[in-house]
Formats: structure tokens, C-alpha cells, sequence
């Protein structure tokens, strides 16, 4: 694989191309957004980064869907970010419309890319991505569960003061407050994180990753971009190496967990045609409540996208 487009130069978009260049595993990394001199900027910006930072990978900013053309994988970040007070689910209507313009522009210009979608309310914007594409599902889906177990890993490395690269976790569901977290499922170096902490505090990370968009929102007056723009990227990276990492992804169900076409966070493998397999998890019956409740909320928001009649 040698280009990758990023769809959108705002903060989340800037911080994908900037890691995706420092990773060095593709030839060029396209930038692209509305306001083509921010993308020419920021992307012109990044490759004067290069020789310090010792990468190889072009950046190009432009606001012409033609300089996108033959591109592998197309990251889509465009969007209206979230505001104070404001849900993910508040930005449906101008988002969804942004979403499939976008993915529309882009499949006139590379055939068969895969696409990894950002722009939020998250599970809502990959399903219509996914409407607008007419490509396979294993080649459309979202990023959500690597940013949301990060955020949990993030807080339980500062609870038990150990290092973060040593927890291992598996979150599902749907992303915002109705995520599910499943601390059965994680471990810090291979202990069960049961075994190392205390139940009312191990509620209260659970909690505080649930909410863990707006606390950040409500900090800065906008939505994170760092963590957000570095798991869109590790994204890229598994399937570029065809590593097949197994990551929280949301992906479309059919059949899996009883769910059926509808897009929702689940482990899966990533290899270089995409999602190479959903892997179902043997949950039990408290897993499986908070799973279908995160779904429910999904679909009923998805109700919402196909009033619209966009597609």
C-alpha cells in the first residue's frame, strides 16, 4: 500500500497524517479538507517535520477530491466537532450529510479503498458510509473501541501506578455513555485487573471512561484529537502490515451477539483487506444486557440517519 487520504485537516485529521508519517510504512499521505491552504499547511507543515523526525512518507495537502485518486485507505474525520453540552448524537444531522458527500467523492476517484471512519456520532456515520460506499463491510468501519480502551487503559495505568503498556482490555458497544467495558475481559501483565484493585474504584474508571469525549470537551471547549488522531492511525498500521491485530472496532453485525445490520464496536482482526474476521466473545448474561441496551441506542439513532433519506 503506498497512499492514504485523510478527509479532513482539523485537529483529529492533522494528528492522523502527522503519526501515519512518523509511522514511515507508506509512500504519501494525502490531506484533504474544504479549506485547502489549512491542509496545504498543516500537511506542508508536517513534512518539514521529516528531517528532524527521520520519516520518508510525503504529506500533500490539497481540497481537490482528483489528488486523492488511487488511494488504499481513506481515513474520514470530517465533521462538526462536539461543543460543550452538546452529545455526539447532537451532530447527526450536519455530520451525516458531510459523511456521505464525502465517501460518494471519494469512491469517483479510488475504486476499491478501504475506509476508517472518525467523524462522530461514530457507529451512526460508518453505517452511513458504509449505505453511501456500496463497498463490502469488512472494508468499512469505525474507529471507537481503540480510542475508548485506550482512555480506560489510560486511567487504570494511573490508579494502579504501572506503566500503560501493560494493560490489556476489550470495551464494546456502541461509542459514548452506553459503551460497555468489560474488566472480565482485563488484565495488567497478564493478572486479571480484579485481582489488583478494588471493585468501587474499578466502577468508577468504568464510569469515567464512559464519559471520557465529554469530560475532555468540557476541558478544552472541542473534542480530543491526539489519542483520537494516534488510534485512527494504529488502524492504518495493522492493516498496511497486515499485522491482523485483534483491536475494538466498530463493525457491522450479521448475526454475531444476535445483532444483525447494525454497526457497533466488537473485537476484530485487521489484515490488509480490512476486517478479516469479528470475533465473538462468550459474554455473560450482565455482558449481554449492557450489549443489547448500547444497541438499542444505536439503532434508534440510525433511525434518525435513514429519516433523513440521504441515501
Amino acid at each position: 500500500m503506498n497512499k492514504i487520504t485523510v478527509v479532513g485537516a482539523g485537529n483529529v485529521g492533522a494528528t492522523v497524517a502527522n503519526v501515519l508519517a512518523h509511522k514511515d510504512i507508506v509512500k504519501e499521505v494525502v490531506l484533504l479538507d474544504i479549506k485547502g491552504d489549512v491542509a496545504r499547511g498543516k500537511a506542508l507543515d508536517s513534512w518539514q517535520q521529516a528531517p528532524i523526525d527521520y520519516y520518508s512518507t510525503r504529506l500533500v495537502g490539497t481540497e481537490n477530491y482528483e489528488d486523492t485518486a488511487n488511494s488504499d485507505i481513506v481515513v474520514i474525520t470530517a465533521g462538526v466537532p462536539r461543543r460543550p453540552g452538546m452529545s455526539r448524537d447532537d451532530l447527526i444531522t450536519t455530520n451525516a450529510k458531510i459523511v456521505v458527500s464525502v465517501t460518494k467523492s471519494i469512491l469517483q476517484h479510488s475504486k476499491d479503498p478501504i475506509i476508517i471512519v472518525v467523524s462522530n456520532p461514530l457507529d451512526v456515520m460508518t453505517f452511513a458510509a458504509y449505505k453511501a460506499s456500496g463497498l463490502p463491510d469488512t472494508k468499512v468501519f469505525g474507529m471507537a473501541g481503540i480510542l475508548d480502551t485506550a482512555r480506560y487503559r489510560a486511567f487504570l495505568a494511573t490508579a494502579l501506578d504501572v506503566s500503560p503498556k501493560d494493560i490489556q482490555a476489550v470495551l464494546m458497544g456502541g461509542h459514548g455513555d452506553t459503551m460497555v467495558p468489560l474488566p472480565r475481559y482485563t488484565t495488567v501483565a497478564g493478572i486479571p485487573v480484579t485481582e489488583m484493585i478494588d471493585t468501587a474504584t474499578l466502577d468508577a474508571i468504568v464510569e469515567r471512561t464512559k464519559k471520557g469525549g465529554g469530560e475532555l470537551v468540557k476541558l478544552m471547549g472541542t473534542s480530543a484529537w491526539y489519542a483520537p488522531g494516534a488510534a485512527a492511525a494504529q488502524m492504518v498500521e495493522s492493516i498496511v502490515k497486515d499485522e491482523n491485530r485483534i483491536f475494538p472496532v466498530c463493525a457491522r453485525l450479521n448475526g454475531q451477539y444476535g445483532l444483525d445490520d447494525l454497526y457497533l464496536g466488537v473485537p476484530v482482526q485487521l489484515g490488509k483487506d480490512g476486517i478479516e474476521k469479528v470475533i465473538e466473545l462468550k459474554l455473560n448474561a450482565d455482558e449481554t444486557a449492557l450489549l443489547k441496551s448500547s444497541a438499542s441506542h444505536v439503532q434508534d439513532v440510525i433511525g434518525t440517519f435513514k429519516g433523513m433519506n440521504l441515501i
